[in-house]
């Protein structure tokens, strides 16, 4: 039986002190991302102790408390995306008085489930995420939801706008808002702020001279086009976000947890059959390199199909440190590209020598990279244009640097952090492993036939 959810409260969360108003434009990176669909996590932290009169008493006023005083070091996410009649492009705006929409429910779904190592309806983490309320004339930047499971713990539901901020800024605001709860519980509020932590809105650090910006909005322009059939739309500067496809109901959610061990074992793979091969190439063989090809393999065979069926797969890069001059690791929004490669035939993944394959390419990809990545930021929406549902093009959401296990309000470290939002497209998350140990957390959505040929690929490789 499909769990329930009961709202309890629905409430605007201020900043808790603001002077004035301020207006952030939108870079060439925010703007990729303008009209896509947000990231959603879901947070969630076992205890026992989250019984109602505890979560109302306690957990409720401590994140709402320390929200208010964490949004008056972020002021823009409580702010809007609108665009000006007169203006070229979006801006963000805070204007006194704005604030963040903050949902308090309470959930029938069992907890052990979701945040266990069984898969499970994908359908059960919706309720969990909150919506984020976005119209022709405007678009909210974040929304939260904190909900209650009934004496098994709770969770903090995250939706977060992609032309405001990307991974790197997210995880930057939830440390934020995690330390402020944890010392106000800890009654150690006046030591000083992490500074590491705070943010940095000059946008001057984002340097554009290609004006890729224009390029950006240029694209942007003839995509809604043929989104509208060929004709001009009927609102050219709404901010409304793309449509995305109904969730089919057999699709399921699993997450594979690697450990150190493992990844090695998956390396010493690697090496040897690349040893026995005719190329003399050396393989990158860092973290990223080895789980994301392990992921990618299996994830092209579990679907079989046509060997001569078109795959590819692309990752989000951090353009921070390898811009020059680099980009303060602080800085507020988006800075970041991707690296596609589309499209391959799935035969080169399907055959013994898949995995190596795949980690070739994988390998080549991150040797490429350095500081042109960011002026690749129209051909990633060129490239976006051109998927179409033939192609099974495996992307990447999140990264095992953001260091999301650290996210302790008070109440411990995240039993599991899961983004939802891979449903929209063939997409797998990453995150560090819980322990923190050197493991890989990966995350699959995937219809329930697919889902367990998967599984049976995931294990056996590990035994291989």
């Amino acid at each position: 039986m499909a769990s329930s959810l009961n709202v309890i409260d629905v409430s605007r969360i201020t900043p808790a002190d603001s002077s004035g108003s301020l207006t952030l434009p939108l870079t060439f990176f925010d703007l990729l991302w303008y009209k896509l669909h947000p990231v959603e996590r879901v947070i969630f932290y076992r205890s026992t102790d989250a019984t109602r009169p505890f979560f109302d008493s306690s957990i409720v006023p401590n994140l709402k408390s320390s929200l208010s005083s964490s949004l008056s070091h972020y002021l823009p996410l409580a702010g809007k995306l609108v665009w000006d009649s007169l203006g070229k492009k979006p801006s963000l705006v805070y204007s006194p008085n704005d604030a963040v929409i903050f949902t308090v429910a309470e959930s029938s779904a069992d907890f052990s489930l979701l945040t266990g190592q069984k898969p499970f309806p994908a359908a059960e983490l919706y309720p969990l995420v909150p919506e984020l309320q976005n119209s022709d004339d405007s678009a909210s930047a974040v929304s939260f939801q904190v909900t209650l499971f009934p004496n098994q713990g709770f969770s903090i539901g995250v939706s977060a706008h992609h032309a405001v901020l990307d991974g790197k800024t997210t995880t930057m605001f939830l440390k934020f808002w995690a330390d402020t709860c944890k010392r106000r519980q800890d009654q150690t509020v006046n030591t000083s702020l992490p500074q590491d932590l705070i943010p940095l809105y000059d946008r001057t650090v984002i340097k554009d001279p290609k004006d890729l910006e224009t390029e950006v909005m240029n694209l942007w322009s003839s995509l809604l086009k043929a989104f509208s059939g060929g004709k001009e739309p009927d609102n050219p500067k709404s901010l409304k976000i793309l449509p995305s496809p109904e969730l089919n109901p057999e699709v399921v959610r699993f997450t594979l947890d690697l450990t150190r061990e493992d990844i090695q074992t998956l390396r010493e793979r690697l090496k040897r059959e690349s040893s026995a091969s005719s190329s003399p190439k050396e393989l990158r063989l860092s973290t990223f390199v080895v789980t994301y090809s392990y992921a990618l393999t299996c994830i092209i065979r579990a679907r079989g199909g046509d060997p001569s069926r078109p795959v590819g797969y692309g990752f989000a890069v951090d353009c921070r440190s390898l811009l020059d001059p680099p980009v303060p690791p602080n800085y507020f929004g988006n800075c970041v590209s991707a690296m596609f490669k589309i499209p391959l035939k799935a035969e080169r993944f399907m055959g013994e020598e898949g995995f190596l394959i795949a980690a070739r390419y994988v390998s080549d990809s991150v040797e490429e990279l350095d500081e042109t990545v960011a002026l690749k930021v129209p051909e990633v929406l060129a490239a976006i244009q051109t998927i179409t549902q033939e192609l099974q093009v495996v992307s990447v959401a999140g990264s095992t640097r953001f260091g999301v296990y650290g996210l302790d309000f008070g109440w411990g470290k995240p039993e599991r952090v899961v983004i939802v939002s891979i449903d929209q497209g063939e997409a797998i998350s990453m995150a560090e492993g819980r322990d923190g140990n050197g493991g890989v957390e990966i995350g699959f959505s995937l219809k329930k036939h697919e889902m367990e040929a998967l599984i049976d690929l995931l294990r056996g490789g590990l035994r291989h």
